[in-house]
């Protein structure tokens, strides 16, 4: 029989599994998933690769299984012992690992990046169907359980791979947004599987009414474009009670019946601004129009027509609850998705403040459980009590997790944003810096390649961070490291 070195294992394992290809790319928004967005980017790679996963990982009788996409980039891998990086996937098709820091954090460290999608979600679903008794196994705790097993199958299937056993390479794991929570969530359920993870916009706190989210909002605009919105706002309500077809076709909407869902889109067209790097897309022609004593309703259709639902790519039909009720399996099912987690486990309800609101008032928490009952059936609602005990909210009693959040993105009132013993929190604080500014560069969608971070109103505070990032997952690392050679 003949023996390979070690070298030539390493060889042709490289030329066997390693891909890399280009293509477009999107990224996530408040109620719009990350597919949505328009903009070229970069893959490392878009091969698929298929893991067979448990449908149900709670069940000792439930011996179901689906197929799992997942993506492995090998390019800077440095064999055998260098460090894994997995990448999150989440509420989104997951096309490919995007180029953005994590592919510079990966040659600086010699790591591997594979990335696993989020089940249901793209290619991952266990059902053809999508009625709300075949979505009972799509929720947080399955997911990370997912990583799990799936982590421990990938590092099995290297070892025999690299002809070895018992092995353990070190393990980092990476999130943004909501699979930022799931990064934090899974050091803090299975801190033997990974030696840390990196919690970016990772929103961690379930919220039932999330007033701070509109309170952020009108924050990061400054005061004259918080002011011209809330006029927009009054505007739009006084004219869609007496024309409400000729308002809404004005906004490229007209397919929104239901008024909560057209000042939803309304209300989100606004976040998308802050949340992605992007303020002055919206503010520069709102003010210079108050100012002018232009049309603002005018001004803010514009906007919403040509950056939202053109540059930006958005798609109305995600606000339309006759959509959100279509079980057919398709790409456009993400929203679905989405909000059964929303109705199930998370809220996240953003809306109006009693005082000073942005948003509609119609958008309150009677809507947003009018939504889940309307789309999901009776029965269905957040229980966020029961999973901010389960993870501990921001309260998470963790180690090892760097949190990290734009200072221009409201969803990091759902974050940790105090530092605590062995979980460091970091803000990114600059004029443009909104969600995964830290990973994504500015503005964050469309994607800057490696997350270049020349755009940022301050490169110096991305830049701070990262090395701040870049020493913790040093440290944490080689912690890993000594502790596997102390077992030896």
């Amino acid at each position: 029989m003949r023996l390979w070195s070690p070298m030539t294992v390493a060889l042709f394992f490289l030329l066997t599994l390693s891909t890399f290809s280009h293509q477009n790319n999107a990224f996530v928004t408040s109620r719009i998933m990350p597919n949505r967005l328009s903009g070229t980017s970069s893959y490392l790679t878009n091969k698929e690769l298929w893991y067979s996963q448990t449908l149900d990982h709670f069940s000792p009788y439930d011996h179901r299984r689906f197929r799992q996409r997942y993506y492995e980039f090998l390019d800077n891998f440095r064999l055998p012992d260098g460090p894994i990086f997995l990448i999150i996937c989440g509420e989104y098709r997951c096309n490919g690992i995007d180029n953005d820091y994590i592919s510079v954090l990966a040659k600086k460290f010699g790591a591997a990046v594979v990335s696993l999608e989020h089940r249901y979600y793209g290619k991952s679903s266990p059902f053809s169907s999508l009625r709300t008794e075949n979505l009972r196994y799509l929720s947080s705790k399955q997911a990370i359980f997912d990583l799990a097993a799936f982590r421990q199958y990938y590092q099995e299937s290297l070892n025999m791979k690299l002809n070895r056993s018992k092995a353990e390479n070190p393990w980092f794991f990476f999130g943004v947004s909501y699979p930022g929570a799931l990064s934090a969530w899974f050091r803090l359920k299975f801190p033997h599987l990974t030696c840390g993870s990196l919690a970016s916009s990772a929103v961690v706190h379930a919220v039932y009414n999330f007033t701070e989210f509109d309170q952020q909002v009108g924050e990061s605009a400054g005061a004259e474009c918080k002011a011209a919105l809330q006029e927009i706002n009054q505007l739009i309500e006084q004219r869609l009670a007496t024309d409400g077809k000729a308002v809404k076709a004005l906004f490229g909407a007209s397919e929104l019946e239901i008024d909560g869902d057209f000042f939803y889109f309304l209300a989100d067209a606004a976040v998308m601004a802050f949340q992605y790097g992007n303020p002055d897309k919206l503010c520069t022609p709102l003010v210079q129009a108050k100012k002018a004593r232009g049309n603002l309703v005018d001004a803010y259709a514009k906007y919403v027509r040509e950056y939202i639902l053109g540059d930006f790519g958005a798609n109305v039909q995600t606000y339309n609850q006759k959509q959100l009720k279509n079980t057919t399996l398709s790409e456009g099912s993400t929203d679905r998705l989405w909000w059964f987690q929303v109705c199930t486990e998370v809220a996240y309800f953003q809306v109006a403040p009693l005082n000073d609101s942005i948003r509609s008032r119609k958008v309150d928490s009677s809507y947003h459980l009018d939504l889940c009952k309307n789309v999901f059936g009776e029965g269905i609602y957040p229980d966020v009590v029961a999973t901010n005990t389960y993870y501990g909210g921001t309260k998470i009693a963790g180690s090892k997790i760097v949190f990290t959040n734009g200072s221009q993105d409201p969803w990091r009132h759902a974050s940790k944003q105090i530092s605590s013993t062995d979980m460091p929190s970091y803000i990114v604080s600059c004029h443009n810096c909104g969600h995964g500014s830290d990973l994504r560069g500015c503005p964050q969608a469309p994607l800057s390649i490696e997350g270049n971070a020349q755009n940022c109103s301050s490169p110096d505070a991305v830049h701070k961070v990262r090395q701040q990032i870049i020493e913790h997952i040093d440290l944490w690392l080689s912690q890993c490291q000594d502790s596997a050679r102390s077992s030896m």
